[in-house]
């Protein structure tokens, strides 16, 4: 019996530690938390009425998202963001989304790429209505992961936690999708190749809907000024290619 409670009461402290993290996600992508800004574990206890160990389990949560820099002894604090950091994290998740697309091709039902199909073609009709960028972002992410289900246990594993990563970048992606054309192009490459069972087109159109994306987020976050941290670092000067740092002149 104490077994069986001790199992719901985890499974209890883990949604709520879930609930405290989106929402003070959703404060970092609002600018709400400014990088650098420390986030005490007192004052969200009290915030959300939880205990010490819920706020510690969100706070974890957020320091796997890279939203926050644990500090033993010290606490939490907010973690800035570089245009370099997306970047290279839309580059990885080009890559898993186009091998997701390959295997829907090569490993996927006839009835399983028919709903696929199905839902694209929503998506282009939520976009003719202009529905809000954050339901498309929604729509291509759920579409993804029907593709996604097709890959092997390690790849959806490494998908999922690339998205995690790239969650806090949501804002800037639907301002991409509100302030441009959309990767629809894109996506229409993605279900002509599907119907065509074509692994290589459909793995290079997801890529590039990445791509685009990559781009975007990039243009608007300089527009708009790195989320980097006032104390932060500058990154240690690289040699040149083909040079080493301690080679003598000549």
């Amino acid at each position: 019996m104490s077994a069986t409670v001790n199992i719901e009461a985890s499974a209890a402290t883990a949604v709520d530690a879930e609930m405290v993290a989106n929402d003070v996600r959703t404060r970092i992508q609002r600018s709400d938390l400014a990088p650098g800004e420390w986030l005490r574990e007192a004052r969200l206890c009290s915030e959300f009425g939880v205990g010490r160990s819920i706020v510690r389990r969100a706070l974890r949560i957020l320091a796997d998202d890279g939203l926050v820099e644990i500090e033993e002894n010290r606490g939490a604090r907010v973690m800035g963001t570089s245009v370099e950091e997306v970047f290279d994290l839309y580059e990885v998740r080009a890559a898993l989304y186009g091998l997701a697309a390959r295997f829907a091709c090569l490993r996927g039902s006839d009835a399983a790429i028919q709903q696929i199909l199905r839902d694209i073609d929503g998506l282009f009709d939520d976009t003719a209505a202009k529905k809000p960028a954050e339901q498309l972002i929604a729509t291509s992410e759920a579409i993804f992961s029907q593709m996604a289900g097709f890959a092997s246990v390690d790849a959806q594993r490494m998908i999922e936690a690339i998205r995690r990563k790239t969650r806090f970048h949501f804002s800037y992606a639907a301002l991409a999708l509100d302030s441009g054309p959309g990767p629809f192009d894109h996506w229409r490459r993605v279900r002509e190749a599907l119907v065509r069972r074509d692994a290589n087109e459909a793995s290079q159109a997801a890529r590039d809907i990445l791509y685009y994306m990559q781009g975007e987020v990039a243009r608007i976050m300089l527009a708009h000024g790195s989320r980097v941290r006032e104390d932060a670092s500058p990154p240690a000067a690289r040699p040149a290619p083909g040079r080493t740092a301690n080679r003598r002149r000549a």
